[in-house]
């Protein structure tokens, strides 16, 4: 009988909490919620715009763009994938993004640890030198990058493209990285010595798994900035035979003229497209776990 009672009572406390809600805040979230279905309309119809003319006839997409194919002209993503190269084109991107991710993450993640919990002459000289790599224009680099990697004998190789951008990640990856090793309690580190481990395995046994979340969040902004590069790659590999994604869109898109094969074309955008989302779609998980530890701390 008195839960009956009571009810009615926190009906109508809910009710009252839910009208005393200022009406600034309810301003302020019919405009963000405005703006994000703005943000998120300008973003999807796009992709779903060059996904839909990836199944249509060059004579489809110009007479008629914004209907639906007659068909499903699946043909073009074997064009796209054999006629136009972007199945080795996708193959050297895998290999020199992939190779680049690895080599920043190990290598970011061991300096910003190295610069978080060891104190040395120099150590913030060396954290300000990688921050100020941040503001480091690309374009100011290309010719000093030229004479080295020919210097190596490494220009117009994949790994020589990796060690690029590898080296280009890597302040970004620092400086995000050395606010969270620092953050981390030092209680950890202390047990791990105390057990007998030494410092790398204390880093790759107890550090590593407790930075997965910023290491998966690192990993995808990376992955994103690294497979979109068209720079570097367009400055430092002239050989076709080794052309990454956008590099080879962008030949195929120029030399075609006016007889490029639009439905084609789109679907190597799509294919473009599909691995990014892909990526984030797997570390997903990961990504919100970091906003919650963040949040926690």
């Amino acid at each position: 009988m008195a839960s009956e009672v009571a009810a009615p009572a926190v009906l109508r406390s809910r009710a009252r909490t839910r009208r005393t809600v200022p009406p600034g805040e309810r301003v302020v979230g019919g405009v963000s919620q405005a703006v994000l279905i703005a943000c998120t309309v300008v973003v999807v119809l796009p992709f779903l715009w060059t996904f839909m003319s990836s199944f249509k006839t060059s004579a489809q997409v110009l007479q008629s763009p914004f209907t639906l194919p007659d068909r499903l002209h699946l043909e073009n993503y074997v064009n796209a994938w054999t006629q136009a190269g972007i199945g080795r084109f996708f193959a050297n991107t895998l290999i020199v993004v992939g190779g680049a991710l690895v080599l920043t993450m190990l290598m970011g993640s061991m300096c910003a640890y190295f610069l978080a919990r060891f104190r040395f002459f120099g150590n913030r000289a060396i954290y300000l030198l990688m921050v100020a790599g941040l503001t480091f224009p690309i374009f100011l680099a290309i010719v000093p990058l030229f004479f080295i990697l020919q210097g190596l004998g490494l220009l117009g190789t994949l790994p020589g493209l990796a060690i690029t951008y590898s080296a280009f990640a890597l302040p970004f990856t620092v400086f995000f990285m050395v606010p969270f090793f620092r953050a981390l309690p030092e209680s950890v580190t202390e047990a791990a010595a105390i057990d007998g481990a030494g410092e790398w395995r204390t880093f790759f046994q107890v550090i590593v798994p407790m930075a997965r979340p910023a290491i998966a969040t690192l990993s995808i902004l990376n992955f994103v900035g690294l497979w979109n590069q068209f720079l570097l790659p367009v400055a430092l590999n002239p050989d076709t035979s080794k052309y990454v994604l956008t590099q080879g869109m962008a030949a195929f898109a120029g030399t075609a003229g006016y007889s490029i094969d639009f439905g084609a074309l789109f679907a190597a955008v799509v294919m473009t497209i599909i691995p990014v989302l892909i990526v984030y779609l797997i570390f997903q998980r990961a990504l919100s776990g970091s906003v919650v530890v963040g949040a926690d701390k």
